[in-house]
């Protein structure tokens, strides 16, 4: 055997091997795609102006214990629209603490005086950080909540300012799924003032037909025993932030409901408020619907729970829910795909039918019109796919309709490697080179043409893979992977193979 050659003989056995046992089984290792396995694709817009609205009833809500800490008094302080609140009813000798409360503790915000009302907006930078914030949040609110419901291979992906992209492949609830997703969870708790009542007008009767400027009107959920419309406070004593930790339980009938603890902060204010309003009912409310409404009996510290005619399943994706956190805003869906697992299955037949045809032309080509020589790029070729396997397994990569693309591009890459190679080596025997000085050339000379231009490929397909969508991974990824491989097989083993099969002797070389 030639000198160095049983190294080259023994790195290649290993990483075949290697790629053989990596990607066994391969039907655990390589996940399919959403256009091969069926699922759901959704394309939904954060409503950014929910984030603005929670952070200003936020601040409202911290100015206010501000303001009683140090006795500063006033008659109303209302949010007006979201990222803006008015302070009326302020003292004029109290005007100076209050801009010393503001410039401390607002500094996002703008305020301005006029006679005794101060009118407080939030700042365009921050407003537009704020929304920014949002969709990031969102992202990995929907994210964790795909997480833990189980979903393998999800893709979940901001598109622009406040789009997201979200592909779920093999689900088969899509319906649970979607509505775990678009579910804001935005859980509060407010001081219920009047209701329920069967309608508004009923309602808002001892108040001249006009909801107070301090409070709101909510539906019940009929679902939750809480029929009817309530009339509560505008400012939340806690919301979902103020979760420490949420897990299902039972409640006082033995059915199922969801317990949790609050956070040091969200129990002191939840102690104070619900110790001050004793007899009075407290509205527990997900998403702008009342779940139930019970009364204040006693002081409540840092635990409770959300119950109401929950099944288990409800209670179980509610836990879900608010573990991964709860929207920072509300969610519209724009677009809702639903791929069936069928047209998925003939994808992948029609897929991989196009793949095998392609690999069998060319490699019949190759045989035919290089002969013996083409042998070699044959074998070259079925090791590029095997190492294009064994790293797609490795990666856990997912494969999808244009994966399949890209890894026929890459073996038509491949094959023009090898074309190149055999072209240089024949153009140097018909110069009266020898045989052997007539491969060893052939393959150096065609090294930086093939270099370049699969580095050229792969910075190409780099870019597609940071900047595109599911679909357009899928085919960098593939090209990506057959691109390397293919700088190991088609210079590296093919000329391997050359150097075991001629010697100095050898007369004739089948090009």
């Amino acid at each position: 055997m030639k000198k160095g050659l049983r190294w080259k003989i023994l790195l290649t056995v290993a990483v075949l091997v290697g790629a053989v046992i990596i990607s066994y089984p391969i039907q655990d290792k390589i996940k399919l795609g959403l256009d091969l396995k069926g699922g759901v694709h959704l394309r939904m817009q954060v409503i950014t102006a929910d984030a603005v609205t929670q952070e200003t009833d936020q601040e409202i809500l911290r100015l206010e214990e501000l303001f009683k800490k140090n006795s500063i008094t006033y008659l109303s302080m209302i949010r007006q629209a979201p990222g803006r609140f008015e302070i009326g009813g302020i003292n004029a000798d109290q005007e100076a603490k209050i801009k010393d409360q503001l410039d401390q503790y607002l500094r996002d915000w703008d305020y301005s005086f006029s006679g005794t009302t101060a009118s407080v907006s939030l700042k365009p930078p921050a407003a537009a950080a704020l929304k920014d914030q949002a969709v990031d949040q969102s992202v990995e609110t929907i994210r964790n909540r795909i997480d833990q419901f189980g979903v393998a291979e999800p893709l979940i992906q901001r598109q622009g300012s406040e789009w997201i992209i979200v592909e779920l492949p093999g689900v088969d609830n899509p319906e649970r799924v979607q509505d775990l997703i678009k579910t804001a969870a935005v859980l509060e708790w407010k001081l219920v003032k009047g209701g329920p009542a069967p309608d508004e007008e009923t309602l808002l009767k001892d108040h001249g037909g006009v909801v107070p400027d301090d409070q709101e009107v909510i539906k019940g959920d009929a679902k939750r025993r809480a029929e009817g419309f309530y009339l509560v406070s505008k400012v939340a004593v806690i919301t979902g932030k103020d979760l420490r930790m949420v897990r299902r339980s039972v409640d006082e009938w033995n059915g199922p409901a969801v317990a949790f603890q609050l956070k040091p902060d969200g129990a002191a204010r939840f102690e104070q408020v619900t110790g001050a309003n004793i007899g009075q009912r407290l509205g527990i409310i997900l998403d702008k619907k009342i779940q139930s409404a019970p009364n204040i009996n006693a002081r409540i510290g840092d635990s409770g729970i959300i119950q109401g005619r929950f099944t288990v399943e409800e209670a179980d994706d509610l836990v879900i829910i608010l573990k991964a956190g709860s929207l920072p805003a509300g969610i519209k869906t724009l677009e809702n795909r639903t791929i069936g697992p069928s047209l998925g299955a003939d994808s992948v037949k029609a897929g991989l039918l196009a793949g095998l045809i392609a690999v069998l032309s060319v490699m019949i080509f190759m045989i035919v019109y290089y002969k013996l020589s083409g042998l070699n790029a044959v074998l070259a070729l079925i090791l590029n796919l095997v190492i294009m396997v064994g790293a797609m397994a490795y990666f856990r990569a997912t494969l999808t309709l244009p994966g399949i693309a890209g890894i026929i591009l890459g073996i038509g890459m491949a094959v023009d490697a090898n074309v190149l190679i055999f072209e240089r080596i024949r153009e140097e025997h018909a110069l009266g080179k020898s045989i052997l000085n007539s491969i060893s050339l052939g393959f150096s000379r065609a090294f930086s043409a093939i270099f370049d231009s699969n580095l050229t490929t792969i910075i190409s397909a780099v870019f597609l893979f940071q900047f595109g969508t599911g679909p357009i991974k899928g085919f960098a990824v593939t090209l990506i992977i057959s691109l390397v491989a293919n700088m190991f097989t088609a210079v590296f083993v093919s000329h391997w193979i050359f150097d075991a099969t001629h010697s100095k002797a050898s007369q004739k070389l089948s090009i």
